[in-house]
C-alpha cells in the first residue's frame, strides 16, 4: 500500500460519515476526520494513527465507523482517521515526498541514515506526537530529549501542529471519552498520575467492561507521560483510554490482513464505553 492508497481508503468514509479535514500537517498534508450518529448526545473521540508505523489503526478507524453510522443515533463519535499523516507517508513513500530536500535528509539522518522508515514513529519533525502533550510533559521513562524516529517529546509541551490541532478541537468538542488506538498488545491503557481516586475507580470500571467486550487486559498507565489520553484525563476530567490491537508478537507495521479480526474485537467498544 501507498500513501494514495492510503488516503482514498479513509476517504472512503464520506459515503457514511459527515467528512472533513481536521487541519494540515507541517508538510501541509490534510489530517482526515468525520462524525457519525447524532450532535444532541453524549460525544466521543475516537483518534488513530498518531505513531507512524500504527497506520492499521486507520483503516480500523474506518471499519469503526462504519459500524457506528448504523448503530448511533442521539449520541455520536468524531473519528481522527490520519493524526500523523507525514509520519505515515514517510512509511508508506519514504522520505522522497517530503518537500523539503533538506528536511529529507534530516529524517534520514534521524533514522540511522536508512531510508526504510518502516519502523518510524515520529511526525515530520521526528517528534513523537504522543508525548508532545502538555499532561507531565517530559516525565515519562521512555522519554528523549533529541529528534528521534520514536519517544522524542518536542521542544516544548504542544509544540506540534498536529498535536495542536487534536487538542484544540477536543477542547471545542469537550467529549464525554476518548479512544486512541495503537499497535500492539491487545491491552487497554487507563488512568493517570495525579488522577482522583473516584475518577480513577469510573476509569477502571469502563475499561473492564471494554476489556470483557474486546478479550483485551486493562492496564493501569504508570510512567508514562505526554500522551493524548494523559491530557485528556488533566485537562477535563473524563475517561479516556488507549486500546493496543493486535498480539504482541505482531510484526511493526501491522499487517492489514488482520483487520477483520481487529474489527471484530473492536466494534462494539463505542456502545460499551456509552452504556
Amino acid at each position: 500500500m501507498n500513501y494514495a492508497e492510503y488516503e482514498e481508503r479513509i476517504r472512503s468514509a464520506s459515503l457514511f460519515s459527515d467528512f472533513f479535514t481536521l487541519g494540515y500537517s507541517l508538510f501541509s498534508q490534510p489530517i482526515y476526520a468525520s462524525h457519525v450518529g447524532g450532535y444532541s448526545g453524549r460525544q466521543v473521540i475516537v483518534q488513530c494513527a498518531i505513531h507512524a508505523r500504527e497506520y492499521v489503526t486507520s483503516l480500523l478507524g474506518v471499519e469503526l465507523a462504519r459500524h457506528a453510522a448504523d448503530t448511533f443515533r442521539e449520541d455520536g463519535a468524531y473519528f481522527i482517521y490520519n493524526t500523523n499523516p507525514d509520519g505515515v507517508r514517510l512509511v508508506l513513500d519514504g522520505a522522497a515526498y517530503v518537500p523539503c530536500a533538506l528536511q529529507g535528509d534530516f529524517l534520514v539522518a534521524v533514522n540511522g541514515g536508512s531510508e526504510d522508515f518502516s519502523l518510524y514513529k515520529a511526525n515530520g519533525a521526528a517528534v513523537d506526537l504522543n508525548t508532545n502533550f502538555d499532561a507531565k510533559w517530559g516525565g515519562g521513562a521512555m522519554n528523549r530529549r533529541c529528534p528521534s524516529p520514536e519517544s522524542f517529546i518536542g521542544y516544548y509541551p504542544m509544540s506540534e501542529r498536529e498535536v495542536g490541532l487534536l487538542g484544540d478541537f477536543t477542547s471545542a468538542i469537550r467529549p464525554y471519552a476518548t479512544l486512541s488506538y495503537h499497535t500492539k498488545g491487545e491491552v487497554i491503557y487507563y488512568g493517570f498520575e495525579g488522577q482522583s481516586e473516584a475518577s480513577l475507580e469510573r476509569d477502571k470500571k469502563i475499561a473492564e467492561r471494554l476489556a470483557a467486550a474486546t478479550s483485551y487486559t486493562p492496564v493501569p498507565t504508570i510512567a508514562s507521560t505526554g500522551g493524548y489520553k494523559d491530557w485528556c484525563i488533566e485537562k477535563f476530567d473524563i475517561p479516556a483510554f488507549t486500546i493496543e490491537v493486535a498480539p504482541s508478537d505482531a510484526s511493526h507495521p501491522v499487517s492489514e490482513s488482520i483487520l477483520p479480526e481487529l474489527y471484530e474485537q473492536n466494534k462494539n467498544v463505542l456502545e460499551v464505553l456509552l452504556a
